[in-house]
């Protein structure tokens, strides 16, 4: 069985996450300690467009960088900490190591995408949830060749959230 589908047909939809209330444990599944360990949030312009529509700017001060090659309209509550960059996957990984960022949570199925392919990712934490979507956009795409992991762990939540951490072979 695949499990890859990130967004519903049609488009940038997360309704089919379960809400904060349907948690009633208030688990955060390890998200604080990953967000905690991390320099900088690299994503792709839509994903940042999805997240200027959350109530709260998810990210506090931590450093993001927008990757995208269009002009983007960060509004001035979180300019301080949000800056956009146009570049090869490479070069924006080695930008971001000048500013001191080398352990990134990247956000977006393009930009996983480009990073994966260009051989810039060394882990995944995936969180699976108790639901098939019957179709839609999917995380990973496809690939010129095969990317070995390695299983580094997995946790299983009363939730029936199950979260694996994947090492990339190299």
């Amino acid at each position: 069985m695949q499990f890859r589908w990130i967004y519903r047909p049609g488009g940038w939809r997360l309704d089919w996450l379960p809400s904060g209330e349907e948690d009633a444990g208030g688990e955060d599944y390890g998200y604080q300690a990953f967000f905690n360990s991390v320099d900088a949030v690299a994503m792709g312009c839509i994903s940042f467009e999805k997240v200027l529509t959350f109530q709260k700017w998810p990210y506090g001060d931590k450093p993001v960088v927008v990757l995208s090659h269009k002009a983007l309209n960060i509004p001035s509550t979180i300019s301080e900490s949000v800056s956009s960059m146009t570049a090869d996957p490479g070069t924006v990984m080695k930008r971001l190591a000048a500013r001191g960022a080398e352990h990134l949570y990247i956000d977006g199925g393009k930009t996983i995408q480009g990073k994966l392919e260009a051989g810039l990712i060394d882990s995944f934490i995936i969180t699976r949830i108790p639901i098939l979507l019957g179709g839609g956009i999917s995380l990973f795409g496809t690939h010129k060749k095969d990317i070995p992991l390695r299983h580094v762990e997995t946790r299983a939540y009363a939730s029936g959230f199950v979260q694996s951490h994947y090492a990339v072979c190299r």
